[in-house]
């Protein structure tokens, strides 16, 4: 399993990322999420607040990317997994203390998304190559 490094990390933390699920095996859906952010060096987590397609897509079984760029740099990556939905736990209790420090409601689930491949979105010759695991 590749793992999230410190500069991931910090682009994450600093850039918005991009969610992408898909609705069939036609139809893609994409979208910001703003609570996105690493859980630990192989997972990423967000809350769930709309309750919309991107859940109903996870709900089934879709599986998932997200995209961070950082335009400035022209650097990103992408990062492709699968997701679980939690209402209790450790990741439960980490969606709802994100929340109340950043102004938001409680979730509606939190979403932790095991990451199985990253991808590098740096601008020349290596762009959309993988990232080999550490």
């Amino acid at each position: 399993m590749p793992v999230i490094t410190t500069e991931m990390r910090e682009m994450l933390g600093a850039q918005l990322p991009i969610l992408a699920t898909v609705t069939d095996p036609s139809t893609p859906n994409i979208g910001p999420k703003r609570s996105l952010r690493v859980l630990d060096d192989t997972h990423l987590i967000f809350n769930e607040n709309t309750g919309g397609q991107h859940l109903a897509n996870i709900e089934a079984g879709s599986r998932l990317a997200v995209a961070v760029i950082d335009r400035e740099a022209l650097d990103g990556y992408r990062f492709i997994g699968t997701a679980e939905l939690f209402n209790e736990g450790p990741a439960w209790d980490n969606a709802v203390a994100f929340a109340k420090e950043n102004g938001m409601g409680t979730p509606k689930h939190a979403v932790v998304i095991s990451v199985e491949e990253i991808y590098s979105l740096r601008s020349g010759a290596k762009a959309g190559t993988r990232i080999d695991e550490k």
